[in-house]
C-alpha cells in the first residue's frame, strides 16, 4: 500500500513570521485608521446634533416670548376694552341705552377675540416653523448622506 505525502496545515514549520508580523501589522493598521475615521465621523455627528440641540432651544425660547408677548398685548386690550366699557355704562340714562351700549361692546369684543385668535394663530404657525427648521435641516442632512453612502 502507497501512501501519499501530505503536508501538515497544522505544521508550526509551514508559518513565515515575517509575513505573519506583517499581516497583523497591516491589520492593525487598517482597524486603527478605520477607528479613528468612525472617530471623526461621530465626533462630528454629536457636533452638529449639538448644533441643532441648541438653535432649536434659542428658537423655541424666542418663539414663547413672542407668544407671551402677543397674549399679554391682547389681555391689555381686552382690560382696556372691558375698562372703557364700563365707564361708559357708569353714564347710561336708560335701559334701551344700557342694552345698546351692552350689545355694541358684545360685538366689537367678538371682532377683537376672533383677530387676536387669528393673530396668535399666524405667530403661533411661524413660531413652529422656526422651531422645527434646525431639526429638518438636519434631517434632510442625514438623509443625503446616507444615500451618498
Amino acid at each position: 500500500m502507497a501512501t501519499k505525502k501530505t503536508d501538515d496545515v497544522f505544521s508550526i514549520a509551514s508559518i513565515d513570521p515575517a509575513k505573519l508580523s506583517e499581516s497583523f501589522r497591516d491589520f492593525a493598521e487598517k482597524g486603527a485608521a478605520q477607528t479613528k475615521e468612525a472617530y471623526a465621523k461621530m465626533k462630528e455627528a454629536a457636533e452638529d446634533a449639538t448644533k441643532t440641540v441648541e438653535a432649536t432651544l434659542e428658537s423655541a425660547q424666542a418663539g414663547s416670548v413672542e407668544l407671551g408677548l402677543k397674549a399679554i398685548d391682547a389681555l391689555r386690550t381686552n382690560a382696556e376694552n372691558s375698562l372703557s366699557h364700563m365707564e361708559a355704562l357708569l353714564g347710561v340714562k336708560s335701559v334701551a341705552e344700557l342694552f345698546e351700549l351692552q350689545t355694541a361692546f358684545l360685538r366689537k369684543q367678538a371682532e377683537v377675540a376672533v383677530e387676536q385668535a387669528k393673530s396668535l394663530q399666524e405667530t403661533s404657525k411661524k413660531v413652529a416653523e422656526k422651531v422645527t427648521a434646525p431639526g429638518k435641516s438636519a434631517a434632510e442632512k442625514a438623509m443625503k448622506s446616507f444615500k451618498t453612502v
